[in-house]
């Protein structure tokens, strides 16, 4: 991406749509950033910390989970 040539394409546009430009950017970095915060909490980490995690681990009758779910297929 040639930089120079980019703010010059924005210093040539009127005032209008310059500020639209700043705008659009903006936007386009807040997004950026949203994909990054989320992207980083859904991580395997995140999951393991929500409640419902082992919330059976102590029933005897689902001690192999696989066995229970073909049992009641």
């Amino acid at each position: 991406m040639n930089q120079e040539k980019l703010l010059q394409d924005v210093i040539s546009l009127q005032p209008v749509a310059q500020q639209e430009a700043v705008d659009f950017i903006a936007f386009l970095k807040s997004k950026c950033d949203q994909y990054t915060f989320q992207k980083n909490t859904n991580s395997l980490s995140a999951i393991e910390d929500e409640p419902f995690i082992g919330m059976w681990q102590d029933r005897s009758d689902m001690v192999d989970s696989s066995a229970w779910v073909r049992s009641l297929r």
